[in-house]
């Protein structure tokens, strides 16, 4: 069953290699999101199920020992999920961006509590669907925990990602309350369509995060909610 959950911000900006000048301006972030590791390892689980958004041919599970790599945003580094198991063949597909920022905020915090998995969901999925999934992987293991890599729009300013969009700060408003209280009916009724339309990639795995939680009875804490560069962020720590 589910001990404990972490939900993170999923951008490359969190890698200070990668937001060279800009990096002290997600110094808050970056720490909260250490915190919200750090209730993981809290739980003492006996698997962390690293998610986050991917597209269709990145959805799914990844092993431990799967390979993630920034050079796709102009730096060379590279990370890996967990420690893959002595004598396994070498994972065939790399990690999406979500997940790459997931092992490299585990690497940061010097995870050692127990094996790490990947699993992908991909952005066009339902919230039933997205439940359905979070309820399985919960019950991978007697006590699961699962670091929730996702982000809110990128609508909220005229310089961000995807331009002003006025919707934009209600609907990171009403994610960030449910995150923030891990509201599990308020996840389950965040708009599909609407966060589509407002690119907030962090909807499918916050959904199916709810379906994880559910009578998991956890009770959950906001650490950081802002909006730097026009894109909403959100860490909470459920426990």
């Amino acid at each position: 069953m589910l001990v404990a959950a972490a939900v993170c911000p999923c951008p490359p900006l969190l890698v200070p290699e990668v937001a060279a000048g800009a990096a002290p301006e997600l110094d808050a972030a970056r720490d909260a999101c250490l915190d919200a590791v750090g209730v993981l390892a809290a739980s003492r689980p006996d698997l962390l199920v690293v998610v986050g958004p991917g597209d269709d041919p990145s959805a799914g599970p990844h092993p431990a020992g799967a390979h993630g790599s920034f050079r796709g945003v102009g730096v060379d580094l590279g990370v890996t999920l967990g420690d893959a198991p002595r004598d396994a063949a070498a994972p065939d597909r790399p990690l999406p961006q979500s997940l790459t920022v997931g092992a490299w905020l585990l690497g940061r915090a010097r995870w050692t509590g127990a094996p790490v998995e990947g699993f992908a969901v991909a952005e066009s999925e339902a919230a039933p669907e997205c439940a359905a999934a979070g309820h399985s992987l919960a019950r991978r293991a007697e006590r699961v925990a699962i670091l929730v890599m996702g982000d809110g729009s990128a609508c909220r300013t005229l310089k961000a990602p995807g331009y002003l969009d006025e919707r934009a700060a209600a609907f990171d408003a009403r994610a960030t309350e449910a995150l923030g209280s891990a509201d599990l009916d308020a996840l389950a009724a965040l708009d599909a369509a609407l966060a589509r339309e407002l690119k907030a990639a962090g909807r499918a795995p916050w959904q199916l995060l709810g379906g994880a939680a559910r009578d998991a009875g956890l009770v959950g804490r906001l650490l950081y909610e802002d909006a730097p560069y026009g894109v909403g962020y959100t860490v909470a720590a459920w426990s």
